[in-house]
């Protein structure tokens, strides 16, 4: 195997690893890092990647980055949340990452949902409560969605190989 195969199939694996963490954490662009992953690892010589897949696999990233946008404030809308319990749950998020511990990363979004809805109206604790909780519903969903795409383009990357 060539050096340069060597370095596509390293530089691919390291950014599928990265993306795939990428989608839990905010900041770094999950699939699209992934699917990038996937562009070099097609360039090694060893590889069965084809411009069909790499075309189809682009373009479900796209929508898996568009429906995530999308999700967490369809479902904060619908229980009439508002954009500071939507911007609290992303703030939430890194304040999860700073404890370094998974029910931080979990609990983060959730709390700061609730306290961004209570900025934005402290006389109805319920539906903060409840838009908290739709939000942090509608985090999970995002990323899980795109773990399951990250994951897909993973395997689809060692696939291509053997």
């Amino acid at each position: 195997m060539a050096s340069a195969d060597i370095l596509f199939i390293v530089l691919g694996a390291v950014c599928l690893l990265i993306g795939f963490i990428g989608c839990a954490v905010p900041g770094i662009p999950g699939t699209p890092l992934c699917w990038g992953g996937l562009l070099l690892g097609s360039f090694a010589s060893k590889s069965s990647l084809t411009v069909t897949t790499l075309i189809i696999t682009a373009v479900v990233v796209v929508a898996v980055e568009i429906i995530n946008d999308f999700v967490p404030s369809i479902f904060t809308k619908k229980v009439g949340g508002s954009k500071a319990g939507a911007r609290g749950a992303t703030i939430g998020v890194f304040a999860g990452l700073l404890t370094g511990q998974w029910w931080g990363i979990l609990a983060g979004p959730f709390l700061g949902a609730f306290v961004g809805e209570l900025i934005h109206d402290n006389s109805n604790t319920k539906r903060a409560l409840k838009s908290a909780g739709v939000s942090f519903l509608g985090f999970l969903t995002g990323t899980g969605l795109k773990l399951i795409c990250a994951a897909s383009l993973i395997v689809i990357f060692i696939h291509s190989f053997f």
